[in-house]
């Protein structure tokens, strides 16, 4: 029997709230990046019944257009659900010592609130946005498939047949 080989994943979904007003910049080559940080609650019952909270704070970087949709739309205490991949990045700081962070790099964010918009009499409606993607990536194929050799997949086939 071939040897499976296990598929490099690395895939995020979390939802949480901004701790914090984004931070947006410019790269030296003009392009949009905002780092935010969101706080994820996690509610659990303890040895005793009792339900209790535990708060995860999360670093998250977008690019592109992405960036720029979380400049307009993000503040303080705003709701998302962002899709990305870990990534990990190290610096050194002012006294030269080296630094190091695990972020998410969204791909995809979703932001929660209600927003007002006009609508067509001039009242206001409340919208709720959907998606807003990193096009600069084609993600469009999600299947696990493509990390698999031809024999790896006719293996796959056959066992679940």
């Amino acid at each position: 029997m071939a040897e499976l080989k296990m598929p490099e994943i690395n895939y995020v979904i979390i939802a949480g709230n901004l701790t914090k007003d984004p931070i947006c910049r410019m790269t030296t080559n003009n392009t949009p990046v905002v780092n935010f940080s969101i706080a994820s609650n996690r509610k659990y019952k303890d040895s005793s019944n009792q339900w209790q909270e535990d708060v995860c704070y999360i670093g998250i970087v977008a690019w592109n257009k992405l960036a720029e949709s979380c400049r307009d739309r993000l503040r303080k205490g705003s709701a998302v659900l962002v899709d990305g991949e870990l990534q990990s990045r190290t610096w050194k700081n002012e006294d030269g010592n080296n630094r190091s962070i695990v972020e998410i790099k969204a791909r995809r964010i979703q932001f929660l609130n209600k927003r007002a918009r006009s609508g067509e009499n001039g009242n206001e409606v409340e919208d709720v946005d959907i998606f807003v993607d990193d096009d600069s990536n084609d993600f469009s194929e999600d299947s696990f498939d493509k990390f698999l050799s031809n024999e790896e997949s006719d293996l796959i086939k056959n066992n679940n047949t």
